[in-house]
């Protein structure tokens, strides 16, 4: 048996032997001759779980010939994000040219390693929004606050990695721990969509807009400008060149892996070649919304591209809609859509999670306050367990003996129309995600795509993963601390940032 420290471990044997291969790899040449026999349509693969996801990403990093760019909400310094990092700086030095752009409210990396990895030749870095973190020193965050409190509140929420222009991955996850099941006290049962073909183009379309946007500042500029309210920060080259030799190490540093995980490294190739074969080709819509979600410059409202698309789908919906959302509070006009959605005969069902998996107790507030309303209205909402039976089939690795298991929770952002239409992306069902926070994801129109994750969601609903929020009564499940606090959470008028 595996321990949580040595499956790390594993992971990070797995970015070094994916850098030891060729980059002119037969799965190359196959993705290219798969693109080419399929005009006019992108290739789709959804990937469920945690391992697998981040194997993709390993596995993109590692065979980008030319570009690779990045957009994240978040980027720890954990185990995973120190590893993606040390996979992108391995492949600019091997002449990849790497953009990167990350949004500043939660970001955690160290100045010194932040601007060491910006300097290289190859890496460029871009800050969206720096008005809390990067280069801000505590007292000009506090000033923004009071200033500009819109500005502050709009992220960006969008989630994509791009090599070659031709392979991306878009979906729920960030880059930390807990979205690949490798946290050991919290983990996401999250999706994303694999991609091939002409939508990676659409994707780096969207990209630029973000590269070029002026809420996009470079690392060097917030770090090296000559204001007053402003952090300053240097690294000299003997410096930066500690620091990536540091994350090599890192990299390097395994010191045992088990022959079933050798094999499983060995066997990449031959995985490839079996998931290809389940690669669905069909015409993709990639949807983002523009650098600052609108042009709303005081209010919380506004909403953006992707919420319109969003909302044509609701709108245009015959016989059921399924969602899967880390978080459910309905504005005004989002009820009223899915009002009309019932009175129309449209059945609607939620998976959502409860008080006792949510991570987020202010976005659990705003939908405790309306939850009976929204059941009277006759939505079907079902609320995930924190240790749901379906863990056991999306969590790969095994956990240490005795080890109490981490709590499981819904971060997916998924809907399914009429069992022919799919959005898979980061979109949660909130009014920060409706008017503040840009978003991005794929729409995609086929019935086999469709019938797949459906399903995949409504076995995430049966009994043994989720409590019925109208019968179950599933707050009694949580601890009495986490009850009080959202209890108090509804009485405060938080429901614009929610």
């Amino acid at each position: 048996m595996i321990d949580f420290k040595l499956a790390l471990k594993i992971l990070a044997v797995a970015f070094i032997c994916f850098a030891q291969m060729a980059i002119a790899t037969p799965e190359l040449t196959y993705i290219d001759n798969q693109i080419a026999a399929h005009p006019n349509q992108s290739g789709i693969y959804v990937l469920d779980k945690g391992e697998d996801a981040l194997l993709a990403r390993a596995w993109l990093a590692d065979h980008a010939e030319k570009t690779i760019e990045v957009q994240y909400f978040i980027w720890s310094t954990d185990n995973i994000g120190i590893l993606a990092s040390e996979a992108l700086l391995r492949a600019a030095d091997r002449g990849v040219k790497v953009r990167v752009i990350v949004d500043d409210l939660l970001i955690d990396a160290p100045d010194k390693s932040l601007l060491a990895l910006a300097k290289h030749p190859n890496v460029e870095i871009h800050i969206y929004n720096p008005k809390h973190s990067v280069g801000t020193p505590f007292y000009k965050r506090l000033m923004n606050i009071v200033v500009n409190f819109r500005g502050v509140n709009q992220r960006m929420h969008d989630k994509t990695f791009i090599v070659d222009g031709k392979l991306a991955i878009t979906g729920g996850r960030n880059m930390a721990a807990e979205y690949f099941d490798y946290n050991q006290k919290y983990n996401f049962r999250d999706r994303d969509a694999l991609l091939l073909g002409d939508v990676a183009k659409d994707m780096q379309a969207s990209f630029e807009k973000f590269w070029h946007s002026p809420l996009s500042a470079p690392v060097e500029d917030l770090y090296d400008g000559l204001g007053l309210m402003q952090k300053h920060v240097t690294v000299k080259d003997d410096e930066i060149q500690k620091i990536y030799s540091d994350l090599h190490d890192y990299a390097n540093s395994p010191e045992n892996f088990t022959p079933e995980n050798r094999k499983a490294i060995s066997d990449m190739p031959k995985a490839f070649a079996a998931l290809a074969e389940k690669i669905i080709w069909t015409p993709i819509q990639f949807i983002s919304d523009t650098p600052g979600k609108n042009n709303y410059k005081y209010i919380m409202g506004g909403g953006g591209f992707t919420t319109q698309k969003l909302a044509q789908l609701v709108e245009n919906a015959q016989t059921q809609i399924v969602i899967q959302s880390p978080y459910l509070v309905m504005s005004s006009q989002a009820k009223k859509l899915f009002k009309d959605a019932l009175k129309r005969g449209v059945k609607v069902r939620i998976n959502t999670n409860s008080l006792a998996s949510t991570d987020n107790l202010e976005a659990f507030s705003g939908y405790r306050n309306q939850r009976d309303q929204l059941i009277k209205m006759g939505i079907e909402v079902y609320e995930y367990k924190p240790d749901p039976q379906i863990k056991q089939k999306l969590v790969q690795h095994v956990l240490p003996k005795d080890a109490k298991p981490p709590v499981f929770a819904i971060h997916a952002k998924t809907m399914v129309v009429d069992a022919k239409t799919v959005f898979i992306g980061t979109f949660n069902f909130d009014p920060r995600s409706q008017n503040l926070n840009t978003e991005v994801g794929v729409i995609v129109q086929n019935e086999a795509l469709a019938n797949n994750v459906q399903t995949a969601i409504e076995t995430d609903m049966q009994p043994e993963n989720s409590w019925s929020a109208a019968t179950d009564n599933p707050d009694q499940y949580a601890t009495g601390a986490k009850r009080r606090k959202v209890a108090a959470l509804q009485l405060t008028p938080i429901k614009p940032l929610l």
